[in-house]
């Protein structure tokens, strides 16, 4: 993210619709020039201080929007850690018809701007690789592609490509072929917060969630109870988690990414809407 550039490029007319919320720095520790505000000229002052990208982050959502997220929600969960940024995985590549709606990980409908792509069931792992977005290279080139389907049949790394896909990374009549993937940061959450959408059916008394738009494929979701306590919510195959306990909101969720990365979104709201997509407020951080 280069937060640096549109900050310093905001007009003074920009400037003066921006909220600067006055904050003292024991409230929020954010005001980095120590003037007992927090504003743009603490952006200014972060990045001069060469701070790290999850500290700019939190300080430009304050400054956009007013939120202040706690240092701790950027914390690394050890014991979700799946594998290193930038694993690379070896399988088979095939094709096959499958289109743009009905994939098991259920995130119709799938924009057209993305190629899409088929795992192998233990790749897939209950869903966790739902919606990931990775990086599939063959003999004649590399794509990006997005997960949105289940490829029972396949072993450890195999991958079915979309039909119009396959010619980009091998010659169609191979049929099947070596590639090799590694699980990238999807494009759309450089500049959008994750959002989420209810299945149908959801209520008060039982209701599936499905997060959408994560940088990163999501390990865990959890919820936090009327005692303060968070309390993870059971994930099914077809990409919802799925509880009867958690009532009617609005929510706060905590996310775990495949890399243990932790964030919390606050005030979401529930919807019967089973076609609603709802932004969050946070990103998974690079």
């Amino acid at each position: 993210m280069k937060l640096a550039g549109r900050f310093l490029k905001l007009s003074a007319a920009a400037l003066a619709a921006v909220p600067l919320c006055a904050y003292s720095a024991r409230t929020v520790p954010l005001d980095y020039n120590n003037d007992g505000k927090v504003n743009i000229f603490d952006m200014v002052t972060a990045r001069r201080m060469n701070l790290p990208e999850n500290e700019l982050r939190r300080l430009h959502t304050f400054i956009m929007s007013g939120q202040y997220i706690p240092e701790n929600n950027f914390t690394i969960d050890e014991s979700c850690i799946l594998e290193p940024k930038g694993t690379v995985h070896t399988g088979e590549g095939t094709f096959y018809g499958g289109g743009y709606v009905g994939g098991c990980a259920m995130l119709d409908p799938v924009s057209t701007d993305y190629w899409i792509v088929a795992m192998n069931l233990e790749d897939y792992n209950e869903a966790q690789l739902a919606g990931a977005y990775i990086e599939v290279t063959g003999e004649l080139g590399t794509i990006n592609m997005l997960v949105t389907d289940l490829l029972p049949e396949g072993k450890k790394g195999d991958l079915d490509l979309y039909v119009d896909a396959f010619p980009l990374i091998a010659p169609a009549e191979k049929g099947r072929v070596p590639v090799s993937w590694k699980i990238i940061p999807l494009d759309s959450a450089e500049n959008a917060p994750v959002s989420y959408k209810y299945k149908e059916g959801s209520s008060e008394f039982w209701l599936g969630v499905q997060v959408r738009n994560h940088r990163y494929p999501i390990t865990k979701l959890e919820y936090l109870d009327e005692n303060g306590v968070f309390q993870e919510i059971k994930r099914r195959r077809y990409n919802y988690f799925e509880s009867d306990k958690m009532g009617k909101g609005p929510f706060t969720f905590r996310i775990t990414d495949i890399y243990g990365q932790v964030v919390i979104d606050e005030n979401i709201p529930f919807s019967y809407d089973d076609t609603e997509i709802i932004q969050g407020h946070v990103q998974l951080p690079e």
